[in-house]
């Protein structure tokens, strides 16, 4: 659980910013960067426990995996919220991929330093 909610921060961060980047608007990129990350992290969650069960991990495929999971749940919260399908696709392209390059040095970190978390859980 303390390497979901070092992730959270993260993403939060960036939805964040990215959401408020595009939308111009105070409160519908805080109500985005809200969900997005809120439901991604459950995706996360249980993304994690799905590559428990794999036999070799390749980060590659498993950042690969979160990528594709990632997208869907940006794209449709970004354009639930904002009513713009266009927000909502920049959204789901942008907010990804800088998550997925997050993920996959926060991934490779986590490997490397054991239990060592970023953020203070």
């Amino acid at each position: 659980m303390k390497k979901t909610l070092n992730f959270a921060a993260i993403h939060f961060t960036i939805a964040f910013t990215l959401s408020y980047l595009l939308t111009g608007d105070l409160l519908i990129g805080s109500l985005i960067a809200l969900l997005e990350p809120a439901v991604n992290t459950l995706a996360f969650y249980l993304h994690e426990r799905m590559w428990l069960k794999a036999a070799v991990v390749n980060t590659r495929n498993k950042t690969l995996s979160f990528a594709l999971l990632h997208f869907s749940v940006a794209w449709g919260v970004g354009f639930a919220l904002s009513g713009d399908l266009f927000v909502g696709g920049l959204l789901a392209i942008i907010e990804p991929c800088c998550n997925s390059v997050a993920y996959y040095f926060f991934e490779k970190r986590w490997r490397e330093g054991g239990t060592t978390a970023w953020v203070a859980a």
